[in-house]
Order: structure tokens, then C-alpha cells, then sequence
């Protein structure tokens, strides 16, 4: 449900991500319009007389009614978001969560078939997890890195396949391109979490998914400040998310929350390319480091998929995973003695964070993969890995930091 009217001056899509950041409705402004965008925080408003009580009753494109239904602010983030992601159409949640589940509750029944990834967001795993085992929806957890093993599990009922890329926590990618082509070849859709590498490195719509979500707490909004969420894709694949699950279930972003975030995406390309400067740094530092034992950033040639990661990231995100030697007792060093480094969970934010993730735990409350994929998982993960996000501080501080810690 649109609750203004459609801007008709986008910027043009070719413009440069940085404009397109700062400008992407275009048009002209006349004496006395407002630089910065207005924050419309009101619940409801003046209807016409004619207007009905229900949702469904609106119309294609109705005035604003009820905050529930839309709001001038948060509508002004999804069309921010459809411009950066070359998107016909956008919604937005009140968290990452809320948005993954709209999408799965709006899209899936009980007989139909999900593949999906094995190593994703603990969350979505588990909510994965849960319509399997409570509402009837079988789900194949396969490495989508492997083409071979998302065609091996396709089935007749396969409506959905779901990818996140890079892959949390131990950044493995997945080709969009040709899973994209698999799930077509069965008549099932794609959707692409694209939350690490954001719109500033990958468009997922432009190489074949059907569905891109984004939690917009994370780099979106690199403040740490707003809980966000939001799937983009057809205007006729989201209206199932926008009249019924965005309405009936309630998970509704604040107005505040998308202001924040909007205000947030005018920097998105320049933090970018920021995150991604500094963790070239830190990467290439911690490469070198003798406790280190194996590192992992898409931007790396020694990345295991660095080829595939130049051939669809135009940036290399500011996530990096490390496995060290001691990893428990330097875990408690982190959260004790860092100065520059926060140990703390979530990501993309302004300063820098790291998290271990242990093995045990994300196998038994979330991953849950049976054993061979679980050794798979282990060779790379070993018995937890760091999660770093590279903050925008000084690389030069970052590794001081990191290089106290470990020590030699």
C-alpha cells in the first residue's frame, strides 16, 4: 500500500550510487522546500469521507490512513531503497527478522518445499528451523556455494530457494547468477539476503533473484541506532508482503526508526568504501599475524571464492572472519582489554565490533547440520571463529588494537 504518490523524477539509473545516495527522487526543488527529508510520526490522518476501514478497501494508490497501513516517512525509505537497489518495489519491517518472516509466512504453505543455506544469520536458521517442524514446510539446509547441491535438492514442491551471501559468519558466497537460473528452471524463486554485502557491492535483482532483504539495522543504517528491515523485488511479488503480512502481523517500522535510516543511506556508498579500506588493512594484518591461523574476506585473493567475489561485489564489504589459536581465552582478552574493538554482537556499524562464534553453540541452537556438513563447517570455522565488522576508525588504531590482543 503506497502512501504518497510515486516520485516522478527519479534520479537516472545510471547516475553514480554516490548521487543516487544523496538524490534518489531528483526532480527540482522550489523556494522553501526542506533540504533534509520531513518526519512524519503521526498514526493516523484525516480520511476521506469515502474511505473505508480495512486495508484492502484502499485502492492501489490511497492517502495516508493509518500507520499500520503506511507512513509518509517510512514509504520515503522504500522508495531511498528501490532507487540504491534498482528496485521496482520495496517494504519495510520493523527489524531484519520481521522482514525474513513476511517473506516466508507471505510466500510458503504447508506441502511447498524452501532450500536454503546452511550457514546463514543464527535467526533465520532457526526460524527455518520452526516451519519445518511447526508449519508443515520441508526445508533442504545445502551449501549453496555448491550449484550441484541446490539442484540435487530441488523437488517438484520447491517454491523458494534463500541465500545469504557473503554467507555469516564465515563469509561464503554463493553465485546468485546461476542459482538464480537453477530455481527458474523449476519455476521456484530466489531470494538473496544481501544485508553484508549491501546495495553499494551487489544487486542481487540485476543477476536473477526474485526477492532481496536487507536488515537495515545493519550497514543501512551504520549508526547503531534503528532496528530495521526490508524485502525488495516485483511490485507484484511484494504485494502479498505489503497488504497482508506487513498489515496483519504488524511488524511495522517506526517512523523515527525510518528517518534515521534514510538519513543513514544519503553515506552509504562513501562508509563503504570506507569499511572496506580499513578491513583490507586489518585483513592483510591479520594474514601475517603468527596467532592467526586462517582468515577469511571476500577481498583476498587467498578467499577460496575471491574470483567469484570479484566478478559480483563492486565492494568488499567491511567483514572479515579469523580463526586463532586460544580462541576462548582471547575471546576474554576482547571483551576485558580492547580499547578500539567493542566486543559486541550485530555489525556495519560506525565502530568497530568482534564477536566470537562458537561452533558448539550456533551448531546446537541454530546450524543444527548433520555431520559431515558440520566437518565441512569445522574445517573453516574450526571450534569458533571471530567475527570482525571493520568500523570506520583509523586502520592503523584497529590493528594496534588487534595486534595488543593477540600478541605474538
Amino acid at each position: 500500500m503506497r502512501v504518497d504518490k510515486e516520485p516522478t523524477n527519479l534520479t537516472k539509473p545510471n547516475s553514480s550510487l554516490d548521487t543516487i545516495a544523496l538524490h534518489p527522487f531528483g526532480g527540482h526543488l522550489e523556494p522553501g522546500d526542506p533540504l533534509t527529508a520531513d518526519l512524519t510520526l503521526s498514526t493516523s490522518f484525516k480520511m476521506a469521507p469515502d474511505a473505508g476501514f480495512t486495508a484492502a478497501s484502499q485502492g492501489d494508490d490511497p492517502l495516508p490512513i493509518y500507520a499500520r497501513w503506511g507512513n509518509p516517512t517510512v514509504h520515503r525509505l522504500e522508495r531511498h531503497l528501490c532507487a540504491l537497489e534498482r528496485a521496482e518495489d520495496a517494504v519495510c519491517f520493523g527489524s531484519g527478522m520481521a522482514a525474513v518472516s513476511a517473506l516466508f509466512f507471505s510466500t510458503l504453505s504447508s506441502g511447498d518445499h524452501l532450500v536454503a543455506s546452511n550457514i546463514c544469520y543464527a535467526g533465520v536458521a532457526e526460524l527455518m528451523h520452526d516451519l519445518q517442524a511447526h508449519r508443515g514446510i520441508k526445508v533442504s539446509f545445502v551449501d549453496t556455494s555448491d550449484i550441484g547441491a541446490v539442484a540435487d535438492a530441488m523437488t517438484p514442491r520447491t517454491k523458494m530457494v534463500f541465500v545469504e551471501t557473503p554467507a555469516n559468519p564465515i563469509l561464503r558466497l554463493t553465485d546468485i547468477r546461476a542459482v538464480a537460473e537453477r530455481a527458474a528452471s523449476v519455476g521456484a524463486r530466489l531470494a538473496v539476503d544481501s544485508t553484508f554485502a549491501t546495495p553499494i557491492a551487489t544487486r542481487p535483482l540485476d543477476l536473477g533473484a526474485d526477492f532481496v532483504v536487507h536488515s537495515l539495522t545493519k550497514y543501512a543504517c551504520g549508526h547503531g541506532d534503528a532496528l530495521g528491515g526490508a524485502v525488495l523485488g516485483s511490485r507484484e511479488n511484494l504485494e502479498p508482503l505489503r497488504s497482508s503480512a506487513l498489515v496483519h502481523n504488524g511488524a511495522v517500522l517506526h517512523p523515527l526508526a525510518a528517518w534515521l535510516i534514510g538519513r543513514s543511506l544519503q553515506t552509504l556508498p562513501l562508509r563503504m568504501r570506507q569499511h572496506q579500506d580499513n578491513a583490507f588493512a586489518v585483513a592483510r594484518f591479520l594474514e601475517q599475524h603468527p596467532a592467526v591461523e586462517q582468515v577469511f574476506y571476500p577481498g583476498l585473493s587467498s578467499h577460496p571464492q575471491h574470483e567469484l567475489a570479484k566478478s559480483q561485489m563492486a565492494n568488499f564489504s567491511g567483514m572479515i572472519a579469523f580463526r586463532a589459536r586460544n580462541s576462548k581465552s582471547l575471546r576474554d582478552r576482547f571483551a576485558a582489554e580492547a580499547e578500539i574493538l567493542s566486543y559486541a554482537v550485530s555489525l556495519g556499524k560506525t565502530k568497530s565490533l568482534i564477536v566470537l562464534v562458537d561452533t558448539d553453540e550456533v551448531q546446537s541452537q541454530s546450524f543444527q547440520m548433520p555431520p559431515a556438513e558440520l566437518e565441512k563447517y569445522r574445517a573453516a570455522a574450526g571450534d569458533g571463529i571471530f567475527r570482525l565488522s571493520v568500523g570506520l576508525e583509523d586502520s592503523a588504531d584497529i590493528i594496534a588494537d588487534l595486534d595488543r590482543i593477540l600478541g605474538s
